[in-house]
């Protein structure tokens, strides 16, 4: 879809059913014809169709609680929340149930559903309910990562009273200067789409706004509709045509003429061309045609944390990640890129290395992108399009003009790519069996054991540099690191997202989430979820006492790692005594997961493969080195501007401001 042409419904010209011997309203409450709306949206794309919201998380409070929460009943909550059911048209039938996820904390709702969507390709979506206050807040954070990435998810919290019968209620916050406003409104900035319904008919154009949103490539994020409580409760003759099936169409719009020949002409001037793939590849299913453009072209692929993946780790073109967490061999070919092809990513500060990476003096820029705001970014040529339909256009495009890069380019990247998996080798070796393992070796060993069935999911901490640099992805959706908000304490509840949308097998894939100690302090809470749902989750937690990433970050800007390492005060009122006596996989084990620990790497191989083979939800724990150690592979190959402090009178601030001005002074403007 493009920003000009939302998707709009198809509905059967002819009904499915004869007409309603009861009249052409049905009587319903608003949260009842909410939840019988949702169980009837659907998105098709090349042929095949699926439920939109497939499922709906919640926690309930006297916000929601007899508004959705009876409506979900009234629905037949339950199930599996993957969305299995048929496509059938009747009433209240299996095809309409509306399954119904128990969660712990609001937020982790919200990042579960959006591992939900990321996996279901951002065809298929959940819902998530809260009460009013409280629980409505707790979903800022959650909308925020759903809409930076560009993922789905439908926000259901309650609210205040629309007729105002008692002021305030319980939560309620007061604003002297405006009567409106409840604690909902924060979720307007980090929503595509906000409304509040105050009467049961405004439901309607709200709910058909709401589905055209999260099914629009363009426009997706965090849908949020605020519900009163008085209004969720109140009864509305409906027209039945509101619960029809609707099939919302996920467009692929092709560029236009002019500039894909405007495209076509950059790409055939290039003598050091680079692609940069982001995660639009991924979500428009891109991969296979990225591989044939390069096939034809032999331009070498970098890419983004979204978009690493696009190409398997062994196919030639794919140089690995790029910018700040990324290969020596991918930013290397930055510096000297003289046409920079970007495929659906948003060019954040840590791919361009804070505007330092791309440093040839007449690089150009071309941004292939599904949003007109991100093909432009960087001054950059845009070819605005769906990237399936765009690469196809611009493959066919340049077929027939004998375009190719210089044999002698090929050669100097696959043979830097030969030279940096060298050092990914010596990162994950393990000369010393019945030691403690490095980071970097846990990795290593985790990369021995998986195959393309097995998914990884991070978000924050030291994991997604290691992950960038090193990992070497083995399918399209192998690689989930969630680094657009970088939110610790998504890796679980992802993870249970994830297993979702994998749907009921006989074997569901493995699917790990990699934790730190400081994420896992952040958001342990769903592992109820696993063990109720008795979903294998498989939670790897590296214990290294502390904020390992933000720690090395502390001593590079001459913070000197201050508050970042869990130990107990010492005599000058520091933390720098013993670690603190945490048990975190004592704490796994008293929510219900099974629990494997790891001293040596020796125990940590057998562990993993251990857990790779159990069904439920299972822990593997290991102590990794300290933080002076805690990676282990090579350092950034790129930079990344954190402004230091100006004036300063310890001497390693001092320090760190001189390498800092001689950074900021390669910094550059694209225009």
């Amino acid at each position: 879809m493009s920003p000009t042409s939302p998707a709009t419904p198809t509905r059967p010209a002819t009904p499915t059913r004869p007409a309603d011997p009861h009249g052409p309203t049905r009587r319903l409450t608003t949260a009842q014809a909410l939840v019988a709306f949702l169980a009837r949206q659907y998105t098709e794309r090349d042929g095949r169709r699926q439920r939109l919201i497939s499922a709906t998380w919640g926690i309930f409070g006297h916000g929601n609680v007899a508004g959705i929460g009876q409506a979900l009943v009234e629905a037949g909550g339950g199930g599996d929340g993957n969305g299995s059911g048929g496509n059938g048209s009747g009433g209240n039938g299996a095809a309409h149930r509306m399954p119904y996820l128990q969660g712990r904390n609001e937020q982790a709702m919200v990042h579960a559903a959006v591992g939900y969507a990321r996996q279901s390709g951002r065809l298929s979506a959940h819902a998530v309910t809260t009460s009013i206050g409280p629980g409505a807040t707790n979903l800022v954070t959650g909308a925020a990562l759903a809409t930076i990435n560009r993922l789905p998810v439908l926000l259901l919290p309650g609210d205040t009273f629309a007729t105002r019968p008692a002021d305030p209620v319980l939560q309620q916050l007061e604003v002297a200067y405006a009567g409106d406003v409840s604690v909902n409104d924060c979720l307007r900035p980090v929503s595509r789409y906000f409304d509040r319904i105050t009467r049961p008919e405004a439901l309607i154009p709200a709910a058909l706004q709401a589905m055209r949103v999260l099914a629009d490539p363009a426009e997706t994020g965090a849908v949020t509709l605020a519900l009163p409580q008085d209004v969720q409760a109140e009864a509305y003759d409906w027209p039945r045509e509101f619960f029809a099936e609707r099939d919302w169409h996920v467009r692929r719009p092709a560029p236009d003429a002019h500039e894909l020949e405007t495209a076509v002409r950059a790409v055939r001037s290039a003598r050091r061309p680079l692609i940069v793939v982001g995660g639009g590849v991924r979500h428009s299913a891109a991969e296979e045609t990225l591989a044939a453009f390069t096939a034809a072209t032999r331009i070498p692929v970098a890419s983004t944390q979204a978009g690493k993946g696009a190409l398997r780790h062994d196919h030639p073109a794919d140089v690995g990640g790029i910018g700040h967490t990324g290969t020596a061999t991918a930013d290397e070919l930055a510096r000297t890129a003289d046409l920079v092809i970007g495929i659906g990513t948003r060019f954040s500060d840590f791919t361009t290395a804070s505007g330092t990476l791309f440093a040839d003096p007449a690089v150009r820029f071309l941004h292939l992108n599904i949003t007109g705001f991100d093909a432009h970014k960087l001054a950059a040529l845009p070819l605005v399009a769906d990237a399936r339909a765009g690469l196809e256009a611009l493959t066919a495009a340049l077929a027939g003009r004998g375009y190719r890069v210089d044999p002698a380019y090929e050669t100097e990247y696959t043979g830097a790519k030969e030279a940096w998996e060298a050092r990914v080798e010596a990162s994950f070796a393990t000369p010393d069996r019945t030691a403690r393992p490095t980071q970097a070796q846990v990795l290593g060993l985790l990369d021995a054991l998986v195959t393309e069935d097995d998914i990884l999911i991070n978000a924050a901490g030291s994991l997604p540099g290691d992950l960038h640099k090193l990992w070497r992805t083995r399918s399209r959706d192998q690689y989930h690191v969630e680094y657009g908000y970088s939110c610790m304490g998504y890796e679980i509840p992802a993870a249970i997202g994830v297993l979702l949308a994998d749907g009921v097998r006989t074997r569901r894939r493995p699917v790990w989430a990699l934790v730190g100690d400081g994420t896992y302090l952040m958001n342990p809470t769903e592992i109820v979820t696993a063990v109720q749902e008795n979903l294998p989750l498989k939670l790897l937690i590296l214990q290294n006492h502390g904020y390992a990433s933000i720690g090395g970050l502390s001593e590079s800007v001459g913070a000197e790692r201050f508050g970042t390492a869990y130990r107990r005060r010492d005599a000058d009122g520091g933390f720098t005594g013993p670690p603190l006596p945490v048990d975190l996989a004592a704490n796994a084990a008293s929510l219900g997961m099974r629990v494997l620990r790891a001293t040596t790497v020796d125990d940590l191989r057998a562990a993993l493969s251990e857990a790779r083979d159990v069904e439920g939800p299972t822990c593997v724990y290991v102590e990794t080195e300290t933080p002076d150690t805690v990676s282990g592979p090579p350092p950034a190959q790129a930079w990344w501007d954190v402004p230091v402090a100006e004036t300063a009178s310890r001497p390693a601030a001092v320090k760190a401001r001189e390498e800092y001005d001689r950074q900021a002074a390669a910094r550059r403007r694209h225009l």
